[in-house]
């Protein structure tokens, strides 16, 4: 046989090596690990999102508690400070596996929603102030948001037990070591038990 036709038949046996293996690799897990790794990531997206959004709600919130309640300075200084600070500590994607980065992160949350709490708590004492229009809708829109809070750290701690179950068990562990040798186990969202509750704002 020519050396041009072996050549040739050694070049299609190549390529047919490589569609096997990579159709053996995709049907064996190889996509798992930075798949579930996108996902955890999205689901962190919407958890800073849902938090985002109630960070915009206060300045609202603040204000109207303020025009009935004046006498209430100090619990609404702490609500402002919280708020700043909740909203200076942030944390994206590529640090979730970094387990102080996301602690933090949850103490100027759990912090922000303790300083909230006592807000909602004070303005029980001012009837006016619980039949305003406004604040009765800002209460329904903290309510929906501290909803949504709860529905985004849920979805993120599962996909982050799907991601770290992949990196630990086998084939997935194999498969990180070989392909992913940077994948790193993410940090699940723990709150701490005096926040693990939404603040109460229904009157």
């Amino acid at each position: 046989m020519a050396p041009a036709m072996n050549t040739f038949f050694g070049r299609i046996a190549a390529l047919a090596a490589m569609i096997a293996l990579s159709v053996s690799l995709a049907g064996c897990g190889v996509n798992n690990v930075p798949t579930l790794e996108e996902q955890a990531k999205a689901r962190w997206s919407e958890v800073q999102n849902q938090y985002q959004r109630r960070a915009d709600l206060i300045p609202n919130l603040v204000e109207t508690v303020k025009g009935f309640a004046r006498q209430e300075q100090e619990t609404l200084t702490r609500v402002i400070e919280a708020r700043a600070k909740a909203t200076q500590v942030t944390i994206n994607a590529d640090q979730l596996s970094d387990p102080e980065a996301v602690k933090r992160f949850q103490e100027a949350q759990g912090a922000l929603s303790s300083a909230l709490g006592r807000l909602l708590a004070v303005s029980e004492n001012y009837p006016d102030l619980k039949s305003n229009q406004n604040f009765l809708a800002l209460q329904s829109q903290l309510e929906g948001t501290e909803n949504r809070i709860a529905v985004a750290r849920r979805d993120y701690i599962q996909s982050v037990q799907a991601y770290n179950t992949e990196l630990r068990t086998i084939p997935g562990r194999w498969i990180a070591g070989w392909f992913y040798p940077d994948a790193k186990p993410m940090a699940t969202f723990e709150s701490a038990p005096e926040n693990a509750a939404a603040p109460k704002v229904s009157f």
